[in-house]
């Protein structure tokens, strides 16, 4: 009986032990970061052959949690090697939701490699003790020669939104068009056809603050003479971009290196916001009191979902919330709620209270939140003020009196 007591006390500490071992890395599995790596520049474009490349690698965690300590590792294969083994892992460290980082890399490209697509292999990890993950991005060597002669130019590009404010996630587009209007062309007695190729597109910043969050366009096909084709670039205002023209470098690598173009195209910063200011005198009389607002979109674009909010301690509004919808730039909207205060509230309190308004609207697809504080209305009660008047008209019908019987005496003598 002893011994049947001491093998079961054994196999349950047995199978206690085997799951608190297979429990704890589940648990410290749940809520992990996730990373999305992506190469914002590839210097030059194409790579060249035995010469030095500069690859610009950019890290985002688009998971919920932090990231303790975020390293990138890069993993070359022919015809790509380091410039030292050394540089092969760099470390970005804390790395929040949201947030993004760049980190660059020197390759050597042999110069017995050959034109075309090579593989490289980066590898992300969020912590000392945890697994690496690796993803494979394909990178253009050389510059293939056609012999079509069209011209690939840029015939227009549309940011979204036209203004971004700092923090802004948006777009910006690019239209390519062929320029060739003939389908062949004769030069120096012989006929070429007008076909243009884009090979790459890259749009690269220029300016701090801005980050491009899409890798290069390859190998987009053929354009025939007027042709024209569409490419969307993911981009990022950074929180402390400052205002003003940012300008990206969009370079396109045509049929050959002849035909290849370099365009700056500019992204406009600006923090104006949505603006609330009283239209008339804040007052609460007896604990009742309409009040009314100026709503104003002082941003170059027009604003979507813009509505205001109104809060102060002890007293209820109608509506809670005002929806105004779509503003255009300079718009002036005017707005009014109903202040009624709470039971706490004696209507014949007298003092200010404290209000504060907050704007939420949309720029593009971001959603933004400005608040409009210390703005105080004077509680105030009209019943003390009846009385008064009651008392001093009394008090005229007192004085008036004597003095009229004084006069009807003095016409009487």
């Amino acid at each position: 009986m002893e011994m049947i007591k001491k093998i079961t006390v054994a196999t349950i500490f047995s199978l206690l032990l085997i799951s608190l071992l297979f429990a704890a890395p589940a648990s410290a599995a749940v809520g992990g970061e996730n990373l999305k790596v992506t190469i914002v520049e590839t210097n030059p474009y194409p790579a060249k052959i035995g010469e030095y490349l500069t690859l610009t690698v950019q890290v985002e965690n688009i998971g919920g949690n932090k990231a303790d300590n975020v390293d990138i590792e890069i993993v070359p294969q022919y015809p790509f090697s380091l410039d030292s083994e050394a540089n092969a892992i760099k470390n970005i460290g804390v790395l929040n939701p949201g947030r993004t980082a760049t980190k660059e890399f020197y390759l050597f490209v042999d110069k017995n490699a050959q034109k075309g697509v090579r593989s490289i292999d980066i590898r992300t990890k969020t912590g000392k003790n945890s697994p690496w993950s690796e993803k494979s991005f394909d990178i253009r060597i050389g510059t293939e020669t056609f012999n079509s002669k069209g011209t690939v130019e840029l015939k227009e590009f549309v940011s979204d939104p036209e203004f971004f404010m700092p923090g802004d996630r948006g777009t910006v587009t690019v239209t390519l068009k062929n320029t060739a209007s003939n389908p062949t062309v004769t030069i120096g007695g012989s006929d070429f056809d007008t076909n243009a190729r884009i090979q790459a597109a890259v749009l690269r910043p220029l300016s701090e603050g801005i980050i491009v969050l899409d890798a290069p366009y390859g190998d987009m096909g053929l354009l025939g003479p007027g042709d024209s084709i569409k490419l969307t670039f993911n981009v990022k205002v950074a929180e402390d971009a400052p205002e003003g023209t940012h300008n990206f470098e969009l370079a396109i690598e045509g049929n050959s290196f002849d035909y290849n173009s370099r365009k700056n195209i500019p992204l406009k910063v600006d923090s104006s916001n949505i603006r609330v200011i009283p239209s008339k005198e804040l007052k609460l009389t007896n604990g009742e009191s309409t009040i009314e607002f100026d709503v104003a979109n002082t941003h170059p674009n027009e604003f979507s979902s813009v509505s205001i909010k109104p809060e102060a301690e002890g007293i209820t509004f109608y509506p809670v919330e005002y929806f105004i919808g779509p503003m255009n730039p300079d718009e002036l909207f005017t707005i009014e709620f109903n202040a009624v205060a709470n039971d706490s509230w004696s209507a014949s309190k007298e003092g200010e209270i404290n209000m504060s308004l907050t704007a939420n609207y949309n720029n593009g697809i971001n959603r933004h939140v400005n608040t409009v504080g210390d703005l105080r209305f004077a509680n105030t009660s009209e019943i003390a003020e009846s009385n008064s008047k009651t008392i001093l008209t009394g008090g005229l019908i007192i004085i008036s009196i004597p003095a009229a019987f004084i006069f009807y005496r003095r016409r009487k003598q």
